[in-house]
């Protein structure tokens, strides 16, 4: 059992964090020095369960939503060639900036910044973009901060009661602004009133759909691992919100999300908790367009 559980977490942990996971890992845990939170806060309590699997999911689905963050992200992204190698990146920047040294923290978070500055395009209607525009930023952060704290809640191993859950919208906050992000919101009611906000930009875009069925169907994985994505998939589809099926194509089938997606889902947070704890720390892929 104890061999089957490490080469099931060397699996999990090599696809999520790359060739270089190791020793990222190392430097973000070994590594003296001040850090952005404490042990045990709530953005500790989050990112480091085996729900963000499945918010990852839900974070990437929700953000192909906006017509701008998708247009940036098909047209500067390298997601359909290296799909894993993104998440190896997203990853590592996570679990910096909430578990590493300070100034390790800082150092991604300017690299991140760069990147965002150097990506620019424009819409099909002529309208120019570029990743750091603050608007922009304030999206993808609420889309990330709401699908990893629903996550938590529905598979967490401990869900967060409601100061938890304000001081974890606060605390990502904190890299939210460091990222570029304007007065992020503070707590739940707010996140909740900042994607409430957004509702009349989102739609269901080509690029966005082109996405999503890339995310579904071609995932670049070896045939027995198909399967347990699959249902992380259909966990991550089942948290998100309604209105947003239709124009991303994604079905809608409330009793059976409430019962055998539920159940599989909760089934393979466990597994992947059984399988990563207490050697790894499991952070999945929330994908910063254009990051």
């Amino acid at each position: 059992m104890d061999a089957m559980r490490d080469r099931l977490g060397r699996m999990i942990f090599d696809r999520v964090a790359g060739p270089d996971g190791p020793q990222q890992r190392s430097r973000i845990h070994d590594t003296p020095g001040p850090r952005w939170f404490e042990p045990g806060s709530p953005i500790h309590q989050v990112h480091g369960d085996a729900s963000m699997f499945i918010g990852g999911i839900r974070a990437v689905l929700l953000q192909t939503m906006h017509p701008v963050a998708m247009t940036a992200v098909s047209e500067n992204s390298g997601f359909r060639v290296d799909m894993w190698g993104r998440l190896a990146r997203t990853s590592t920047f996570l679990a910096v900036t909430t578990f590493g040294p300070a100034r390790h923290a800082e150092q991604a978070v300017a690299a991140v910044r760069r990147i965002h500055d150097r990506v620019r395009g424009t819409m099909p209607d002529g309208t120019p973009y570029v990743a750091s525009d603050p608007h922009l930023l304030a999206w993808v952060h609420a889309a990330e901060a709401e699908s990893f704290l629903l996550a938590h809640q529905v598979y967490g191993a401990e869900p967060l009661d409601q100061a938890g859950r304000d001081t974890y919208v606060a605390q990502i906050g904190e890299v939210g602004a460091r990222l570029g992000v304007v007065d992020p919101p503070s707590t739940e009611a707010e996140l909740t009133q900042v994607l409430a906000d957004f509702r009349g930009e989102l739609r269901g875009t080509t690029h966005a759909r082109e996405a999503v069925r890339h995310l579904i169907w071609h995932p670049d994985l070896p045939l027995a691992a198909r399967a347990p994505y699959g249902v992380l998939m259909a966990a991550g589809i089942g948290l998100m919100p309604w209105w947003s099926r239709l124009p991303l194509r994604l079905p809608l089938l409330p009793v059976t999300e409430r019962t055998a997606v539920r159940g599989a889902g909760e089934l393979a947070t466990r597994t992947i908790r059984w399988a990563m704890s207490p050697r790894e720390v499991a952070v999945a892929d929330p994908v910063h367009p254009a990051s």
